[in-house]
């Protein structure tokens, strides 16, 4: 097995704050000499992890480009490596900062200054993924036999993720974080985000900018707060606690087994007593308050979860690497060569079962449940908001063929009729006949990009090289590594 250390970075651009990580990972290759190369990460080492600077803007809707590559070079020059030595990465802007109007172009700014990376900007559903698995949420529903839920906690917004068996099944977003009521030394109110105040006038409480606020005021805010957003997570209560709930409620009861918390608020449950309010406003907003009363929460034991410690707190949503392998599709494809090549595509996976195979009206379920999912993680776009792979499919007849196409096609209409493209990957050997089968359907719009041959994950993206000998398409998988804690 061949051997190999790569340097990979990953930055994470938020709301409130911008952090970045150098990582050093030992690739074993794991075919055989006379095959293609496909590596997995045998080991990880964290060599550098950046303070946590405040993300730059201009106004309240511009990252200030300028400002993020300052940062990073400053970051760079102290971690003692030059950009030509890092050979992947992940670059993921976050939080309110996604939804800025230069984000796009930060991101591919960032990315040409650092090398071959996996670029994204993740909405509040698709950041709470990345945090849970940051954090370990994923990884440990695999030995859970119920579920797990982590919530990523920052400046605007928590983003809750539930995992079962290893996969996100649903996600939530709170207007919930440290930022929302800010104070000055004087103990004054500067700021209330106006995404609070429906719930703030249901709950009866009282805030407003220009108040001069005590501790024990502050502190039932923040009690309640914390208190809604944990009674909506487990089910408790989701009338009024719904009112924080930002896009898409929950669909369906999740009963939770375990509960993690991430990100800056989360780092904040494990710092001192919060007694005075100095100790409340030392950032100037509530944070250290809000983290506070979550411990208190968690020691009294009120709801029916364990609490558990995550691997990473502040920086679960910073991404170790995108460690890459190559592939080649198989030869029998379905593909518009003038569409190649394209990069950075994020997979979404459909798993079928035997059983949902055999009966058209659960396979039309499991078709609806994962473009659902696809839609709230992705943006919807003109362009590829993701690849479809799909597992499980041995041996497939023809009408089977024709009813899988007909989902796919009709489905994907519906729910992502802006994109012109549609591309699916396959296990199995079938990406001609099932092309052609959602070609017909779809007349063009969407065109179908269909190959077959590929191993992906849920959580990999993926670039789509130009054919070789008409039909063979290179195939690069990149694949998000997470640090784990040692």
């Amino acid at each position: 097995m061949d051997e190999q250390w790569i340097q990979s970075v990953g930055i994470d651009v938020g709301t409130s704050t911008t952090k970045m990580i150098v990582s050093r990972l030992r690739l074993g290759r794991m075919s055989s000499t006379f095959s293609l190369p496909r590596y997995q990460i045998v080991e990880r080492q964290l060599l550098y992890a950046s303070q946590v600077h405040s993300t730059p803007l201009i106004g309240f809707d511009e990252i200030d480009a300028e400002g993020i590559g300052a940062i990073l070079q400053a970051e760079y020059e102290k971690a003692q490596i030059s950009l030509s030595s890092i050979k992947s990465g992940a670059v993921i802007i976050t939080g309110e900062t996604a939804s800025k109007k230069n984000a796009q172009h930060i991101v591919h700014l960032l990315a040409e200054r650092s090398g071959d990376f996996v670029v994204a900007t993740a909405g509040a559903d698709l950041e709470g993924v990345l945090a849970g698995k940051g954090a370990g949420a994923e990884k440990r529903s695999q030995t859970l036999q119920g579920t797990i839920v982590n919530v990523d906690i920052g400046g605007g917004t928590a983003n809750a993720a539930y995992f079962q068996r290893g996969r996100a099944i649903a996600t939530v977003t709170f207007h919930v974080g440290g930022r929302l009521i800010r104070l000055d030394r004087e103990d004054v109110v500067t700021y209330v985000s106006p995404n609070i105040q429906e719930w703030l006038k249901a709950k009866g409480l009282r805030i407003a900018v220009g108040q001069k606020v005590g501790l024990p005021e502050i502190t039932e805010v923040a009690q309640q707060m914390a208190r809604s957003m944990l009674d909506y997570l487990t089910g408790k209560e989701r009338h009024v606690s719904g009112l924080l709930v930002v896009g898409p409620h929950l669909r369906g009861e999740f009963p939770v087994e375990e509960l993690t918390v991430s990100g800056g608020v989360g780092q904040l449950m494990t710092g001192p007593p919060v007694k005075s309010m100095a100790d409340v406003s030392r950032y100037g907003d509530f944070g250290p308050l809000l983290g506070y009363v979550l411990q208190q929460e968690r020691e009294k034991g009120t709801y029916p979860v364990r609490w558990l410690d995550p691997e990473q707190t502040v920086r679960a949503t910073v991404i170790g690497a995108g460690m890459q392998s190559t592939e080649i599709s198989g030869s029998t494809v379905h593909i518009k060569p003038e569409l190649l090549p394209i990069k950075n595509i994020p997979i979404l996976k459909l798993e079928l079962t035997q059983e949902q195979l055999s009966d058209p009206a659960r396979i039309h379920q499991e078709v609806a449940a994962i473009y659902q999912l696809g839609e709230r993680l992705f943006d919807k776009t003109t362009g590829i908001p993701f690849a479809l792979a799909i597992s499980g499919i041995g041996y497939c007849s023809y009408a089977l063929l024709q009813t899988i196409a007909q989902e796919l096609s009709d489905q994907y209409r519906h729910y992502f009729a802006e994109s012109r493209t549609m591309v699916v990957i396959c296990e199995t050997d079938m990406a001609k006949a099932l092309g052609q089968g959602l070609a017909l359907r779809c007349k063009g719009e969407p065109e179908i990009i269909c190959i077959d041959q590929v191993r992906v994950e849920y959580g990999d993206y993926i670039d789509l090289g130009e054919p070789i000998s008409g039909t063979i398409i290179p195939v690069v998988v990149k694949t998000l590594a997470f640090d784990e804690k040692a």
